[in-house]
């Protein structure tokens, strides 16, 4: 691992600080109330589907989302991928088990393969080095589409394997950057404030996101602005409120009151995919879309009713008419899962169904609009 590590401190940074810098700002237009956030794409991204044309799909679903939302909200649309970054998964178990056999669990290509075989689950450092070369060439996808469109794209991941994160950080004249993504966040699982995630993220200057799920209370999210924006920048820090479906309208309004209340000018975000996981009568691993966009209202109800801003939605989807989420539009059902359950982890929403999303979150906005102020920059 050390050996890898030190090779990869010697390669070109990933992206560029000038360019964190810039979605900081455009995040402190949402935490102002002038901008949505758009974030979306992969679980985990695999090394072996990463190419030119699995990058456009991603690319193509999230601008039709951001022009129709921003279309409806009449505000702005960020567009910031899970991708050229997102290899790495935490699991809520370090095992499976399948037939008697007990291995290592799959922890995204970062770390180990999805194939459960010995070989496969054996963790091996050589996959930080075909990380970082697969989002190198995934980042010159994506600069040739934004050079086409005219507009900017950014690139997100949790920031998951350390070794990997300090290994792309480097010093610049304003400060040390993580210059893996433009974008990095910490889970629910690594977010303690004592732990060695949030000390790394207190450490570079990258916009930083939480996760916050319902277990969070304010004091934990008090104490993670104190360690993680202490000079109370906008557009420094964003929280990823996960909650679930049933528990959004119970949590949530306390802890966006009182972070409110200490004056601190953070960005909220809604991921409705984590906390509404089911498991189907196949078998699979799924989430049923109308509990989506329950949380998604939730999150929305939640805000309107305490006057402060609904920044946007965070999504695990892809570009490919693939079934591992039920409902939508173009219905999949839970007979339909195995046609093309393909996910290396956690079910995405298809291209239909997060076209859906985009529509309804749309109509929820343009049934109350979030503001008539606005910043204006290329969103597609």
């Amino acid at each position: 691992m050390r050996a890898v590590a030190d090779e990869l401190t010697l390669l070109p940074a990933l992206v560029a600080a000038e360019e964190c810098n810039r979605l900081r700002e455009q995040l402190a237009a949402v935490a102002r109330g002038e901008a949505l956030l758009l974030q979306g794409g992969d679980c985990a991204e695999s090394l072996a589907e990463a190419g030119p044309d699995t990058t456009a799909a991603k690319y193509r679903t999230l601008n039709l989302m951001a022009a129709v939302i921003s279309e409806a909200a009449g505000l702005p649309v960020i567009r910031l991928g899970r991708i050229a970054g997102q290899y790495a998964k935490p699991r809520s178990s370090p095992t499976e088990i399948r037939d008697g056999v007990e291995l290592p669990s799959y922890r995204g290509d970062m770390v180990n393969g999805p194939v459960f075989t010995t070989a496969a689950r054996t963790p091996d450092p050589d996959r930080l080095r075909r990380v970082y070369h697969a989002s190198a060439k995934t980042l010159g996808h994506l600069r040739e589409l934004t050079a086409a469109d005219g507009g900017e794209f950014w690139t997100s991941h949790e920031a998951l394997v350390l070794e990997y994160e300090h290994a792309l950080s480097r010093t610049t004249p304003a400060g040390r950057y993580a210059l893996s993504g433009h974008l990095l966040w910490i889970g629910e699982r690594t977010r303690r404030p004592d732990g060695a995630h949030i000390a790394f993220a207190a450490s570079v200057r990258n916009p930083i996101a939480v996760k916050l799920g319902p277990s969070s209370t304010p004091d934990d999210a008090l104490r993670l602005i104190d360690l993680l924006d202490p000079d109370r920048e906008p557009g420094r820090l964003t929280f990823i409120s996960r909650m679930g479906a049933g528990a959004v309208r119970d949590t949530l309004p306390d802890l966006v009151s009182k972070v409110t209340a200490s004056g601190a000018e953070v960005a909220w975000i809604c991921d409705p995919v984590h906390g509404n996981t089911v498991s189907s009568p196949t078998g699979h691993k799924t989430r049923r879309l109308d509990d989506v966009l329950n949380e998604i209202e939730g999150f929305l109800e939640v805000h309107r009713s305490l006057g402060t801003h609904p920044g946007g939605v965070h999504l695990e989807l892809t570009g490919d008419h693939v079934t591992e989420c039920v409902g939508g539009t173009y219905e999949i059902r839970f007979e339909d899962l195995p046609t093309r359950y393909e996910t290396v982890c956690d079910p995405r929403l298809n291209l239909g169904q997060s076209l859906d999303v985009a529509f309804e979150l749309a109509a929820m906005y343009a049934a109350s609009p979030v503001t008539d102020r606005g910043t204006t920059w290329a969103t597609a």
